[in-house]
């Protein structure tokens, strides 16, 4: 089963590949979804100090069916935090809101702060170390199990790795058909960090692309279960994020196989319009 896969981190923690993603969840029903998700199968939840919603994620963990020991739970460190003592502060402010003795994974957000993502030329390359070390001496302190990145590119990795005791065992980043980031993903293989695909449904702009909904009816399958299998069959572990539990169980239905010539086609589909999302920095917006 899908929900049962895993792999071992280059720091040597064991993730399950399939996390509920939980971004734009209220924190009033978020508890619930991941209580629905377990019950599912699913055993990674993704959350983060910007979404407003540790608090809840935290008590569907803590009130689950299973042991919390069952869960791997990870949260992000708010992009803006770009200092040794702020960025040690959140840490126990986000163990403090949900309710748990540790974290599983904790991963910087973004090396820029959201308001600069792509507006500026500064990668914050002091800042984000500053934040590195006050996480890697979490891990020492029992706070955290392992730790990453997200929407960092090769060089604000390289920067990371040449300037620290701790290889990231993660970057977490927009990686979706019609946006695939294939440099990364071989910069990433190269130095045994693992690739998280969050939106893999492209926010919901992959439903409305004629060559994904054709390749989709092909296999018998819906778009966001082609558009999960296309980042899973590229080695990546996937967020896609739904509080339905229906949503839930059909994007974790991905046990088919796309072929090699399929996936190329897939490979070269063109970037998706996000409509209304393109507001979001991630896809490109300003704040």
């Amino acid at each position: 089963m899908i929900l049962d896969e895993t792999i071992t981190l280059n720091s040597g923690v064991t993730i399950p590949k399939f996390a509920l993603g939980t971004w734009m969840i209220d924190d009033a029903k978020v508890a619930e979804a991941v209580r629905n998700a377990v019950k599912i199968g699913y055993r990674h939840v993704d959350t983060a100090q910007a979404y407003g919603n540790e608090r809840g994620v935290g008590e569907g963990v803590r009130t689950a069916d299973i042991d919390r020991d069952q869960i791997f739970v990870t949260s992000k460190i708010a992009a803006e935090h770009k200092d040794y003592d702020v960025t040690k502060k959140s840490i126990d402010e986000t163990l403090e809101k949900m309710g748990l003795d540790y974290i599983d994974m904790m991963i910087i957000h973004s090396p820029q702060p959201w308001k600069e993502v792509n507006q500026s030329d500064n990668r914050y390359l002091e800042g984000n170390l500053a934040a590195w070390r006050a996480m890697e001496d979490a891990v020492s302190e029992g706070k955290i199990r392992t730790i990453g990145v997200s929407n960092f590119n090769e060089s604000d990795l390289e920067n990371i790795i040449k300037n620290s005791d701790t290889v990231p065992a993660v970057d977490q980043v927009l990686a979706h058909i019609g946006h695939t980031p294939f440099n990364l993903l071989s910069f990433a293989r190269n130095h045994d960090i693992a690739i998280e695909a969050y939106s893999p449904v492209a926010h919901g702009a992959a439903l409305d692309n004629p060559v994904i909904e054709k390749m989709a009816k092909k296999y018998n399958v819906s778009v966001p279960q082609l558009c999960i299998r296309y980042d899973w069959q590229l080695g990546m572990i996937v967020l896609p994020k739904t509080a339905n539990p229906q949503h839930m169980k059909e994007n974790a239905e991905i046990d088919f196989e796309i072929s090699e010539a399929d996936m190329d086609l897939l490979r070269r589909v063109k970037p998706l319009d996000y409509g209304d999302a393109d507001v979001f920095p991630v896809y490109g917006g300003k704040m």
